[in-house]
């Protein structure tokens, strides 16, 4: 029995021409859809590349301004630290124990004003045994006088030697300086238990009070927090600041200031004075440390010392200064540069360098002459001697175009050189 599925064997075979022709009709068919492709991609090359060409024959149009001169003050905002004129710590300088206090925190004083008094019986024992001694010390110096002036009589009839005339006056000079040295002793227990009573040495303000009446005091507690008050002066502040290097030699004594707390009273300003400097510049920060004064004499806008505010200063100019926009700078590693535009239309990247910022302007301390036309805003394609169609950016820029009068960059400053 045959199956069906076997493949008879007396089927046609297909000749080598038909191959042929299948094989190159194939051909034909994957070359045509090759150009088809091919042929888009060809016209868009040759259209990015007339593009390229017309760009490159085109000219780069820039929006050209000259240089500002300006003599408007400089405002100069520092950080300030607010301290009190005068701030002591007062401790203790005899032992004892608290026997009362008079103030406390928060409370003025007087210079001279009693702050508390510290019990001392050992030192005020100590006292009353060394007047005694004193008195005692006073009386042998007596005998000791009298009785070298009682034998000083005799010599002249020969009733005491020479020698037992110097022995009486020996005595009486070591009688003498027992004397000074008992009423020393005196007077340093006196200076000592006058220690117990703590008095204001200025006036101002109690800041800090560390006992409670009782508790032991130690002359050798002297460590920070040992203290038994802390007194502020107040009503006249010192503020410093600390004026970079370029700003220092145009703060003057007596010059006026302004102060800033925002945090504590938004725009109110206080008004100093400059009163004093260091003289010379901390060779860390580059910075010189100068102390301003203000009065604290309101009530109703009161300054605490340790406050964080800003001292504002005012500087005028003794000459003139350029500025420039601030989209005219370029950040390069080397420093800023300008784009600057010749009489030829050529670009010329220069070297400046910038002095106070003004927040869409910028002070132009050294690199320019003021003559020169500066792109306002350059762009990425601007490139060292590329040509270029000025375009006037402001009323105070005359159009520009070849022969158009522009002075090429300074001839003292930098250019740096970027190639295209």
């Amino acid at each position: 029995m045959k199956s069906n599925e076997n493949i008879p064997e007396d089927l046609p075979k297909i000749s080598r021409r038909t191959v042929l022709i299948v094989a190159a009709v194939g051909g034909l068919t994957l070359a045509g859809f090759f150009l088809l492709g091919l042929w888009p991609r060809h016209e868009r090359i040759k259209e990015r590349e007339a593009m390229a060409r017309e760009i490159q024959d085109q000219t780069i149009v820039v929006q050209v301004v000259r240089p500002k001169s300006t003599q408007k003050p400089v405002t100069l905002t520092l950080p300030a630290d607010v301290r009190a004129y005068a701030a002591t710590a007062l401790y203790a300088r005899i032992n004892g124990y608290l026997a009362s206090w008079k103030v406390d925190i928060n409370d003025r004083v007087k210079k001279g004003d009693v702050l508390a008094v510290i019990a001392a019986p050992d030192t005020d024992a100590d006292l009353g045994q060394a007047e005694a001694n004193l008195k005692q010390q006073q009386t042998n110096y007596d005998l000791a006088q009298a009785t070298e002036q009682r034998y000083q009589g005799l010599i002249a009839t020969q009733g005491v030697t020479q020698q037992q005339l110097d022995q009486y006056h020996s005595a009486t000079e070591q009688a003498r300086a027992n004397v000074g040295s008992a009423a020393a002793t005196v007077e340093r227990l006196k200076a000592l238990t006058g220690f117990e009573t703590i008095i204001a040495p200025f006036d101002g303000v109690v800041t800090v009070r560390n006992y409670d009446v009782g508790a032991l005091i130690s002359a050798a507690n002297i460590g920070p927090g040992q203290e038994l008050f802390d007194v502020a002066e107040d009503d006249l502040l010192r503020v410093f600041v600390n004026v970079p290097q370029a700003y220092s030699p145009q703060i003057k004594f007596g010059q006026p200031v302004v102060l800033a707390l925002e945090q504590n009273y938004p725009g109110h300003r206080f008004e100093g004075r400059v009163v004093r400097s260091a003289g010379t510049l901390d060779p860390v920060t580059r910075t010189l440390r100068t102390e301003l004064e203000f009065k604290n004499d309101d009530p109703a806008y009161r300054i605490f010392p340790g406050m964080y505010g800003e001292a504002i200063f005012t500087i005028e100019r003794d000459r003139p200064t350029l500025t420039v926009p601030t989209s005219a700078l370029l950040f390069e590693a080397d420093g800023k540069l300008v784009a600057v535009v010749d009489h030829d239309n050529k670009v010329h990247f220069q070297k400046i360098t910038p002095g106070s910022d003004y927040g869409t302007e910028i002070e132009v301390a050294s690199g320019l002459s003021g003559d020169e036309r500066i792109v306002s805003n350059p762009g990425e394609q601007l490139t060292e001697g590329v040509t270029v169609s000025p375009a006037a950016a402001g009323p105070d820029t005359p159009p520009a175009g070849p022969g158009a009068p522009a002075a090429p960059a300074s001839a003292g400053a930098t250019e740096n050189s970027r190639h295209g």
